[in-house]
């Protein structure tokens, strides 16, 4: 388990919708089709960040929680949610360890959008088992690199990923940092669904987005909205660590215009 550190993410919130690379766009309709989604049933988004998968799916459901331990994260979710004039999300403060208390009730759909790997996850699939309608699925949404072939690169040039982690690790070391401790190992989350009473899963791939452009501050934001390089980890050096990043860039891109290819998006799809 991975006891939670409430600093992992501080700084990180106002980045990380603006940052963070987005999943498939036939997530949406992969999910109403497997799902067999048709406007009713309720969402249960757990770890929801700042309401990237609750905002894009809530039109799917009659209502959704996203349900989030981090209150800046929550904010942004709300904004995300209000800039689009969406009014059926309920965003509640509480661990995924929570359930089923923190979000009572029951859910036609569970999410967990790069989230899943930072709870208890045995603990919190059976909880999730508990919440779901008969028939009702638990569904991991990440992005997953090398799963098949990349695409061609367009025009602008991809980003330089290996040399901004050369820069992070120049400031922060060579062991990935998260809050006050370091960031943990990752297990294979089908086979820990597998030991549950879901059973095993199915592995579906919702193909990336090919031509994927991002600028210089998307970059820089998507960094700042990790957990082993958010802005609290940098101290006073944030703002020195802002700039060495962005001469990178402008060297690499004088547009200011990166190709940015995270993988196909991978979806892990389990029903009670």
């Amino acid at each position: 388990m991975v006891r939670y550190d409430p600093t992992i993410y501080d700084g990180a919130a106002v980045h990380y919708r603006y940052g963070r690379p987005a999943y498939s766009s036939d997530l949406e309709a992969l999910l109403a089709e497997e799902l067999d989604l048709d406007g009713s049933g309720r969402l249960l988004d757990v770890g929801c960040g700042p309401g990237i998968l609750t905002v894009r799916l809530v039109h799917l459901f009659a209502e959704a929680v996203g349900l989030d331990p981090d209150p800046e994260m929550l904010a942004e979710g709300r904004r995300a949610a209000e800039e689009r004039g969406i009014a059926n999300i309920a965003w509640v403060q509480a661990l995924a360890e929570d359930l089923p208390g923190a979000a009572p009730g029951t859910y036609r759909v569970v999410t967990f959008g790069s989230s899943f790997w930072w709870t208890d996850e045995v603990r919190v699939a059976e909880a999730v088992y508990d919440v779901l309608e008969p028939g009702g699925a638990l569904v991991l949404v990440t992005h997953k690199a090398g799963a098949g072939a990349v695409p061609p690169s367009p025009e602008p040039p991809p980003i330089p990923h290996a040399e901004i982690e050369a820069l992070v690790e120049k400031y922060l070391g060579s062991g990935r940092r998260a809050g006050q401790g370091a960031a943990p190992a990752r297990s294979a989350e089908e086979d820990v669904i597998a030991g549950t009473r879901f059973g095993v899963p199915r592995v579906i791939f919702a193909p990336g987005i090919p031509d994927l452009v991002r600028d210089t501050e998307s970059v820089l934001s998507g960094y700042f909205s990790f957990s082993w390089s958010a802005p609290h980890l940098f101290g006073d050096r944030v703002e020195a660590f802002a700039t060495e990043v962005r001469e990178l860039l402008r060297a690499r891109s004088p547009e200011g215009i990166f190709w940015d290819w995270p993988g196909d998006t991978e979806v892990i799809l389990a029903r009670k």
